[in-house]
């Protein structure tokens, strides 16, 4: 149990230290960062995010407000800043691992060293590492999830009305953190319906209306456009091989926890009554598994069903040491020689999962660590990430930024001052450093292209007339026409490589050849 407790506890560190060098970064890591904090400045600022995107500054959210509402006042205290997003995705993720560590604890015999390990099980996930310490509001969702869960878990048996009350509560936050709440809040309403039908509808036509009434009103605050971006627009392709890809990494990570989790889902479901947990993973490893294979989405639609499963196993292995199974109860002199094969088992079963999921620079202070395992960097020739970059969707970060990656931003910033505004950038954590206009988000225009809800008359008419002093690509998320318009009337005047990408740097073509 030590060293499996010292294998986690390792990762955990590789983890902070990883979140700790993202907070000191004041630029896009992930694509998606510096449209959640335009969100958040928004909202500070009192104006709805949710906005016509075929008007200047053609910039709308797709996702639910509540995760910005929550950093707002740092938005007015701090300015934008990327930092306290991160700040509080990494906190949130701590607070997912110990409501993990607590239901294993409250569920699973009180076995506090099978507790520690299922939420320190948690963050060594690679597809939690990922996310963790983002600007993001998938991890706050999934925490809100989880504490609605365990908490749901052991109000509900015992018709305890507050705790059933808040659990809910907690659940329409959730989903207004982001849309994805929802596969949470399906197993929710089916697990209750299952214990008690009559009192499972009643509480589930309050969670309807409550979550209703919220959804009503932001549709008639934002003047409709509230519908259009955060459902309509979730709408997208769906790349089956994505899916697959991403299902398969998923069983290769996080296999060694996902055979005791699966054994007690099989007892439960032929000697016992289902418990929530095993609901809870269920719904969300298959309906998160599918999303992972929308157009934009990976891994992180995953993290849900992560938190499930490391309940789901660290209960099982609880009760296995216990030798409480529906069909191996054992008893007399025989018990004492189970026990000792499961002390052994279950800690080999973690130090697999960690190392099946292991993750670390393999520079700096790092490096004799990496010399000693014989490990190279696979990511950008200075990280080792156990699961590789091989599988679409798998999120293409993890690794530290360093001085270079921080200059390079600090340029691209002056190459936007010494040009005339307005500019427009893919990753939007340049603009608010130069003091711009955020213009565009590239994803969003590009998924209501392809819903046909986006026309983009204005955008184009402003890149013909060439309006932006500078325009800055990464991955050619514009929707078509706007990728056109910039070939014909902008020209690539420099690259700058940073945070592992190529960054373009676009200039107006002199007029006669455009």
């Amino acid at each position: 149990m030590a060293l499996a407790t010292a294998a986690l506890l390792f990762a955990l560190l590789v983890y902070s230290l990883y979140a700790l060098n993202l907070m000191r970064f004041p630029f896009d890591y992930d694509h998606g960062e510096g449209l959640e904090l335009q969100a958040t400045v928004l909202l500070s600022q009192g104006r709805s995010p949710y906005r016509d995107v075929e008007a200047y500054p053609f910039f709308s959210s797709p996702y639910a407000p509540l995760f910005h509402i929550m950093l707002a006042p740092f938005a007015r205290l701090f300015g934008p800043a990327l930092w306290y997003g991160r700040l509080l995705g990494f906190l949130g993720s701590l607070l997912c691992a110990a409501a993990i560590a607590y239901a294993v604890y409250r569920d699973g015999k009180r076995n506090r060293s099978i507790a520690l390990l299922a939420g320190l099980a948690f963050l060594s996930s690679n597809f939690v590492y990922h996310i963790g310490p983002l600007y993001r509001q998938h991890t706050m969702m999934v925490s809100f999830e989880t504490l609605a869960i365990v908490l749901l878990a052991g109000a509900f048996p015992r018709r305890d009305r507050r705790g059933i009350g808040a659990a809910l509560a907690l659940l329409i936050c959730a989903g207004y953190i982001k849309q994805l709440a929802a596969f949470s809040a399906l197993a929710a309403i089916a697990w209750m319906f299952l214990r008690s039908p009559r009192r499972g509808l009643a509480w589930t036509a309050a969670f309807c209306l409550a979550g209703g009434v919220i959804f009503a009103l932001l549709s008639i605050v934002s003047g409709g456009q509230w519908w259009i971006h955060a459902i309509v627009a979730n709408v997208r392709v769906f790349i089956l091989d994505q899916a697959i890809g991403l299902l398969i990494l998923y069983v290769k990570l996080h296999g060694f926890l996902l055979i005791p989790a699966l054994l007690l889902l099989i007892a439960e479901t032929y000697f016992e009554r289902l418990s929530l947990y095993s609901l809870w993973f269920v719904f969300t490893a298959l309906l998160g598994g599918v999303g992972t294979g929308l157009w934009g989405a990976g891994d992180s639609y995953l993290a849900t069903s992560l938190s499930a499963l490391c309940i789901l196993s660290g209960i099982g292995l609880s009760r296995a040491l216990d030798s409480d199974w529906p069909w191996l109860r054992i008893s007399g002199s025989r018990r004492k020689g189970a026990k000792v094969a499961m002390a052994l088992l279950i800690p080999l079963l973690y130090l697999g999962y960690a190392r099946a999921t292991f993750k670390m620079p393999t520079d700096g202070v790092f490096a004799p660590i990496a010399a000693t395992l014989g490990i190279e960097g696979n990511v950008r020739e200075r990280f080792y990430d156990s699961a590789s970059f091989d599988v679409g969707g798998y999120a293409q970060i993890g690794y530290f930024l360093t001085d270079d990656d921080l200059r390079a931003g600090h340029a691209i910033v002056e190459r936007i001052k010494r040009t005339a505004p307005p500019s427009m950038s893919e990753d939007l954590g340049f603009s608010f450093a130069a003091g711009r206009d955020v213009v565009s988000n590239a994803t969003q225009l590009r998924i209501l292209h392809l819903a046909g809800m986006f026309e983009g008359g204005e955008l184009v008419g402003m890149i013909e007339a060439q309006d932006f002093g500078i325009v800055i690509l990464r991955a050619l998320f514009y929707p078509p026409p706007v990728l056109e318009a910039l070939d014909r009337f902008y020209a690539h005047g420099e690259t700058i490589h940073m945070n592992g990408f190529d960054y373009l740097l676009l200039y107006p073509k002199p007029l006669n050849e455009s």
